[in-house]
């Protein structure tokens, strides 16, 4: 049966199928226990995977996401750098003054603004951005910022759900089926404009209506001039510059042939060329080792251990075997399969990171096109992926890359967001977003 053909490695000759199962499963419940840091819990479940030899080292080295690590990477150091300049507390300020420092009116434009970032840049760099902004404001005005940080999340995955560039499954799925940003646009962005509606709008219940902010805090707000804000003029014309070519490269990166990591590296390293020029040599190492400081370690060591732990479960055959197990569950028929991909993957998602998921599902979509009647029938799976895989990431708190970021973030400023709260409120409200994409594509595509 499964994972007879990697058994050779695996210590006293046991099956690796359930080694890997095995490993998979204490890792995660560790991580949701919270006992142990989930960098460290990653790592020592990579580990297991290789030491119990269900995968080689080459193997797990091949299984980490670079792209996604230098991605990430890259652009916390472009962040780091730029968040010297005061120019993302000058938009805050900008922002919250022009809703009159209401906090639900804050709340709606910082969602916004993050939902339109997240479908332009993707959704990881533009938490990066949003993030300490929403605390600087929520700490001004003395209110909870995990309502705040929970629609965000929320609107950084609804938002990179509906274009090409703005969630990795999204590119991985394009570069397979041949899809154009176009594509994207006309069939996934208008579900993503309603969920993100009735989002804001279940929000709004939860906690909009409730929060206040004294009048005296709110008038703090109001009196801030956010052109003080900005302290390093000449670094934030060498910052911009950085940021809109980066920006520029990434929306060019398919006809370029690039790929999100290297311009996003390749953009940090110029940052803290221009930001180091003229320095000594010493000024310029501490001002290095400062910018390296401020990265978010933990949330890139953390990804590294996951991908090497998913790849042990996918090299062992268990993600193959339990899409298989879906397929047959439908039995072969068309609409049943679309739903079935569409609810599996949202349930899935948001309990194991999206990209190795999609990277299994791909092959295996594929595989059925003769028994459905050729390619071109296969498009309505194919979204049903897409949305599955994006959405499903709101469920938890290690559904999605932009979730372990935000987390990260709170946790330095001291508002650490506990994996079971926010599952408490995540999961039902993604389970109303994938809820409206299924209306969605019966209406549209069956």
């Amino acid at each position: 049966m499964h994972g007879v053909e990697h058994s050779s490695g695996v210590i006293f000759g046991w099956d690796p199928f359930w080694v890997s199962t095995a490993i998979f499963i204490m890792t995660y419940a560790v991580v949701i226990s919270e006992r142990v840091n989930r960098a460290i819990v990653s790592l020592l479940g990579a580990a297991m995977m290789i030491m119990l030899g269900v995968i080689n080292q080459q193997a797990a080295i091949r299984g980490v996401d670079f792209n996604t690590i230098g991605l990430l990477t890259g652009m916390m150091v472009i962040v780091t750098i730029t968040r010297r300049t005061g120019v993302f507390q000058y938009i805050a300020i900008w922002a919250a003054k022009k809703v009159q420092a209401s906090p639900w009116g804050i709340m709606l434009m910082l969602s916004v603004v993050t939902a339109l970032f997240s479908a332009l840049l993707d959704n990881v760099t533009t938490v990066l951005l949003i993030a300490p902004v929403t605390l600087l404001i929520t700490q001004e005005l003395d209110i909870p910022p995990f309502p705040f940080l929970f629609s965000e999340i929320f609107a950084s995955n609804i938002g990179g759900a509906s274009t090409l560039i703005g969630d990795p499954p999204n590119i991985m799925i394009g570069s397979a089926v041949n899809l154009t940003f176009n594509d994207y646009v006309v069939n996934l962005m208008p579900v993503a404009i309603v969920v993100m509606a009735v989002n804001l709008f279940i929000v709004y219940l939860i906690w909009g209506r409730k929060l206040s902010a004294s009048a005296e805090k709110r008038q703090q707000v109001m009196s801030f001039d956010e052109r003080q804000a900005l302290k390093d003029i000449s670094l934030l014309k060498r910052a911009l510059f950085v940021l809109a070519l980066v920006l520029l490269l990434f929306m060019n990166a398919h006809n370029l042939g690039h790929e999100p990591a290297t311009i996003a590296m390749g953009g940090a390293a110029l940052l803290m060329l221009l930001d180091n020029l003229g320095r000594s040599a010493h000024a310029q190492a501490s001002n290095v080792d400062q910018c390296f400081q401020e990265a978010e370690w933990i949330t890139i060591f953390f990804f590294v251990g996951l991908f090497i732990v998913v790849t042990g479960i996918e090299h062992s055959g268990v993600l193959a075997y339990l899409a298989e197990q879906m397929l047959a569950a439908t039995g072969g028929d068309f609409n049943v399969t679309v739903v079935a991909v569409l609810w599996s993957s949202a349930i899935i998602s948001a309990l194991v990171d999206n990209i190795p998921f999609v990277a299994t599902m791909i092959p295996m979509i594929k595989s059925m096109a003769p028994a459905f009647g050729g390619e071109a029938v296969l498009m309505p799976i194919w979204w049903s992926l897409a949305l599955g895989a994006c959405l499903g990431g709101n469920g938890s708190l290690i559904g999605a890359s932009a979730n372990l970021i935000v987390a990260g973030y709170a946790e330095k400023a001291g508002f650490p967001i506990t994996f079971l709260k926010f599952m408490a409120y995540a999961f039902p409200l993604m389970i109303v977003s994938i809820i409206i994409s299924h209306l969605y594509i019966a209406w549209r595509f069956l």
